[in-house]
């Protein structure tokens, strides 16, 4: 599956911002889908993931009641709304897919096996 993320910017503090992938090349709806993030100098980290039946989603602390993630079947679309944005939001946003996700790893990166190029989100204070 190739992934095709876009929708990130500048945005002040307070702001909001609705960042989408899209899926292609496979069926959307057997991949379990995640959202990842990398600030400069630090490590990639989990933001937030959502099985393949759309039902069951998984937050960061960090984000949690902040941002929501969706997945809209008939478009091979996984979106991430983000609200409240903080200047700690800033980042590049990955999209992910994995077919394989259990529980107890989908908070992991290399669980992973198919990323987008990542898109910048820039939160100014």
């Amino acid at each position: 599956v190739q992934l095709q993320a876009y929708g990130g910017g500048l945005v002040q503090a307070g702001g909001s911002l609705r960042l989408s992938c899209v899926a292609s090349g496979s069926s959307f709806s057997r991949y379990t889908m995640g959202w990842f993030r990398q600030a400069p100098g630090k490590e990639r980290e989990f933001v937030a993931t959502t099985f393949r039946s759309g039902n069951n989603k998984y937050y960061a602390d960090s984000v949690k009641d902040r941002f929501t993630i969706s997945r809209d079947t008939a478009k091979n679309t996984v979106y991430l709304q983000m609200n409240s944005l903080k200047p700690e939001d800033t980042a590049v946003y990955y999209c992910a897919a994995t077919a394989t996700a259990i529980l107890s790893t989908v908070r992991v990166a290399s669980a992973y096996n198919y990323w987008g190029q990542g898109t910048q989100v820039t939160v100014s204070s």
